[in-house]
């Protein structure tokens, strides 16, 4: 991919660096080189930050290429882009990571400490946009919207005796149980939006519930009472195939399971067979182990009207694209601030 070059140009905000960051790292008066490996992952506006700086943009990047592509940098954007260790080390001048995403698997943080190089991460910002892609699926599922819509489209209503179809099960969610697994500011939201259907809310997390009206239950029970199970956790060595056949089979034969967080969280094989053999209701993702998925992955063979997979786009909405690049420059500034904020290295 060609590489797009812009540098400061008179007509941005004046530099205000600030103090020079301690340590020795950065100097007030240096100019910052900016390398954004792979900037057509996001869709919206990226502001440059208001300091002196050069910056370079690639559409796209490998991980092969990103060392040359950084060699000069002292900051570097990446949003799918992984920064191992290998790589870290063929860059000497590299200084912070802004990652323009909530998920940082993709960079070594224990290398990056070890070279004394901040990792900055995007938080909250699809506050709106998970939660509501993740009803979307739960109200397509419950209702039977695409086994409707093959009916239709079959022409089963134009030959039917009756003036409707209601050859699918439809269920409401008022009067159901919405059960999260982790109850950070997605599940949180989830929650709320489950309330205004009416729906009962139960919650497995290791920390205290801070709300009355969630009951919090061991992941047994959370398994075994949910009518839709929706998983709002981080990709982790504790959380990674936590949803395998043991789990599915413990499950209401009617339940949904919903996955919006990360693929690793299921086991795929076994979620298929689960499907495809009835064991639980239903499932809608938005995520998958490997993405881009690979020929071959189970869950893109199934071709069933209670499975409905999307493409790893739940949180890009354009609000929260927009809201996500303001606060990439953000963090940024506040680094060259010698403030950095969203730190996870």
């Amino acid at each position: 991919m060609g590489r797009r070059t812009v540098c400061q140009s008179p007509g941005h905000a004046p530099a205000q660096p600030g103090p020079p960051f301690t340590g020795g790292r950065l100097s007030s008066t240096a100019p910052h080189t900016i390398v954004f490996l792979d900037r057509d992952s996001v869709i919206a506006n990226v502001r440059r930050p208001a300091f002196d700086h050069a910056w370079t943009e690639y559409p796209a990047s490998s991980a092969a290429e990103a060392a040359g592509r950084l060699a000069d940098a002292t900051i570097a954007i990446t949003n799918k882009v992984p920064l191992r260790a290998d790589t870290l080390a063929q860059l000497p001048n590299l200084k912070m990571i802004a990652v323009a995403a909530t998920g940082t698997d993709i960079v070594d943080l224990a290398a990056a400490r070890e070279r004394g190089i901040v990792v900055s991460n995007i938080r909250d910002y699809a506050y709106a946009a998970v939660p509501e892609h993740t009803f979307a699926l739960i109200l397509a599922l419950r209702r039977n919207l695409l086994a409707y819509r093959a009916d239709v489209e079959a022409g089963k209503w134009e030959a039917a005796p009756r003036f409707c179809l209601f050859d699918h099960p439809i269920r409401d969610l008022h009067g159901s149980r919405l059960g999260l697994f982790g109850y950070g500011a997605l599940g949180r939201k989830v929650a709320q939006i489950g309330r205004a259907f009416g729906m009962e809310i139960a919650v497995h997390t290791r920390t205290p519930v801070p709300d009355a009206d969630v009951v919090n239950v061991g992941f047994e029970e959370l398994l075994a009472t949910s009518d839709v199970l929706s998983l709002h956790a981080p990709l982790t060595d504790a959380t990674r195939n936590l949803i395998g056949a043991a789990e599915l089979a413990r499950m209401k034969p009617s339940s949904l399971l919903i996955n919006t967080a990360r693929g690793g969280l299921v086991d795929e094989a076994a979620l298929a067979d689960a499907l495809a053999r009835g064991v639980i209701g239903g499932a809608g993702f938005d995520v998958l182990t490997q993405e881009p998925p690979a020929a071959g992955n189970p869950l893109l063979q199934l071709r069933l009207p209670n499975f409905i997979l999307t493409p790893h786009n739940a949180w890009a909405s354009h609000e929260a694209m927009q809201g996500l690049a303001d606060q990439l420059t953000g963090n940024i500034e506040a680094f060259v601030r010698g403030e950095p904020v969203n730190r996870v290295a």
